[in-house]
């Protein structure tokens, strides 16, 4: 019956645009393994890094506020709840992903390739960032679903897609968008 159902999903797929899938679809589509996930961090206020940033004080960045934190927490419900496996899930060294991850799935580890380039000062990082990014997905053969929580100017660059705070991305291993989800 499994087999049966991706059959199906994989006509519908090739027939359909993304937009069409339903949110059961995409469940079917991650409970099969092999997606890549991209997770924008959840909702912190604000737009952009404060000028005292500092990588390794928590108190210098935007972070997640209350409705933030249960974005997150409603991400790691979903993927429990639909019993979705996951090889592993990397996040962003920003506080705002690393706190996003830790609230949705506890462990996870950090990949400076996920860090925002957003502002001025880090824009000079952003070729070697997508290059990195780029090679770990071409070497990564997980048969279950690998996990990014970034930003959205590395999801844009990846995948040529805006999302909101705490959306989820669907993609395969050529940045084909199979669809995406909002945790809102």
């Amino acid at each position: 019956m499994k087999y049966f159902i991706l059959i199906i999903y994989l006509i519908i797929s090739i027939n359909f645009p993304t937009s069409t899938f339903s949110n059961e679809q995409l469940i079917l589509r991650l409970q099969s393994g092999g997606n890549i996930v991209f997770i924008r961090h959840a909702l912190a206020p604000g737009n952009g890094d404060p000028d005292n940033f500092d990588l390794k004080d928590c108190s210098t960045q935007r972070n997640l506020n209350d409705q933030g934190i249960n974005q997150s927490k409603k991400i790691g419900d979903f993927f429990r709840r639909n019993n979705i496996p996951i090889n592993k899930v990397l996040s962003s060294e920003w506080c705002r992903c690393k706190d996003t991850a830790r609230y949705a799935f506890k462990n996870f580890i950090t990949f400076n390739a996920l860090n925002s380039f957003y502002d001025e000062k880090f824009y000079k990082f952003k070729e070697k960032q997508i290059k990195d990014l780029k090679k770990f997905i071409k070497d990564w053969d997980g048969k279950k679903n690998l996990i990014f929580v970034t930003h959205y100017v590395v999801i844009l660059e990846m995948l040529n897609i805006g999302v909101s705070s705490g959306e989820i991305v669907i993609a395969n291993k050529n940045y084909n968008i199979i669809g995406s989800i909002d945790k809102n």
